[in-house]
């Protein structure tokens, strides 16, 4: 059979997210293979929000984590993690969250992100009162324009701020460069350079403002292995650990391979040359243009509608998926796919066995 396949399948209703624990494991060593030393390489656990996977990571040596919710960050303390960065600036009640996250988990270090005056006040004021220290990582724009403050004076005076209030310590710099992207190889180097440069340039300006910078995070998937090149850096990919259809096909150079496949069945043939399909958009990720999923044996079937529970393709093939017919794809976007799962479906030679929650879906845990 295809590594995809189930002999069960009958036993698996659709739609379904499968993971293949084997091919997890492979992703881990790939990217262990590509940073050189785990205490290098910091997950970012947005990807599978599964307990079992930090696990894994853990097994492999893997201690460091990065997260964007609260709830992904209580997941991997849960699980083991020693280290968890909360790579998301807390505002408004989640200060107060997690402070309570610092004080649940005391054998886990973690830290969070900053890229405003107001935020460092209001952290520093939640450690006071809650006899704690805070570190934080002052986020810096390295050209995605989505969050972080800009490189120069203003982020060195953050830095300068955040190294003087009381509960808190600097934890040194953080940098996503998730514009960072392309098949061409050399040219995605070039722009993970040029997003650099601006780390480069404010670890010089904090150090001659006589501060330290203890730790630098970087980099998303698509960077990861220029980064890894890097003295002195921690890289944080998430992608590789399921990887997906759309990195497949625009990074070619990387060694990953899809460990996470989605179930589906045909539920109607409307017409000669049509398929529906129950995976609509509560099934697999709908932010990007099609083809949002990739499917096995169908890769030239067009999509014509998509709605919250229907896929509907077109294809010449029609005549050879009765209703009922099962069919596996991997998604173009693997992160917010998993999130649409309470559960994945666990695949170990070719069957299907038990399930792993998907824990961090939810925005809250305990905390």
């Amino acid at each position: 059979m295809p590594w995809y396949s189930l002999d069960n399948v009958a036993d698996v209703p659709s739609p379904a997210l499968l993971v293949y624990p084997e091919r997890v494991a492979r992703n881990i060593q790939a990217a262990l293979g590509i940073v050189g030393d785990a205490a290098r390489l910091r997950p970012h656990l947005k990807t599978s929000k599964m307990r079992e996977v930090v696990r894994m990571h853990l097994d492999a040596g893997i201690t460091r984590f990065k997260c964007a919710t609260i709830a992904e960050a209580e997941m991997a303390a849960a699980a083991g993690g020693a280290d968890v960065l909360l790579a998301y600036q807390p505002v408004g009640p989640n200060v107060a969250r997690f402070v309570r996250l610092v004080q649940a988990f005391p054998a886990t270090r973690f830290a969070a992100v900053v890229d405003d005056m107001a935020t460092v006040e209001a952290l520093s004021a939640a450690a006071v009162a809650a006899g704690v220290v805070l570190d934080l990582f002052v986020d810096l724009d390295g050209g995605m324009h989505r969050s972080g403050i800009a490189p120069g004076d203003g982020a060195v005076a953050l830095y300068q701020r955040l190294s003087t209030r009381p509960g808190l310590r600097a934890a040194g710099l953080h940098m996503y460069d998730g514009h960072v992207r392309g098949a061409d190889v050399e040219a995605r180097r070039r722009a993970s350079d040029d997003a650099f440069s601006h780390v480069e340039t404010m670890r010089r300006a904090i150090a001659a403002a006589g501060l330290e910078v203890p730790s630098v995070v970087v980099g998303g998937t698509p960077a990861f292995p220029f980064h890894a090149r890097r003295d002195g850096v921690e890289c944080s990919p998430g992608t590789t650990v399921f990887w997906d259809a759309g990195y497949a096909a625009t990074l070619p150079d990387l060694p990953f391979v899809p460990a996470a496949v989605l179930l589906t069945r045909v539920v109607s043939r409307p017409s000669a040359n049509r398929l529906c399909l129950d995976l609509g958009h509560k099934a697999v990720a709908a932010e990007n243009p099609h083809p949002r999923v990739v499917l096995f044996g169908l890769e030239d079937a067009t999509a014509v509608g998509h709605s919250e529970e229907h896929l509907v393709l077109e294809t010449g093939r029609a005549g050879d998926f009765p209703v009922g017919s099962a069919l596996y794809g991997v998604p173009w976007h693997v992160c917010p796919t998993v999130a649409l799962y309470n559960d994945a479906v666990v695949v170990r030679q070719g069957r299907a066995e038990g399930r792993w929650p998907v824990t961090a879906r939810g925005r809250a845990l305990t905390i």
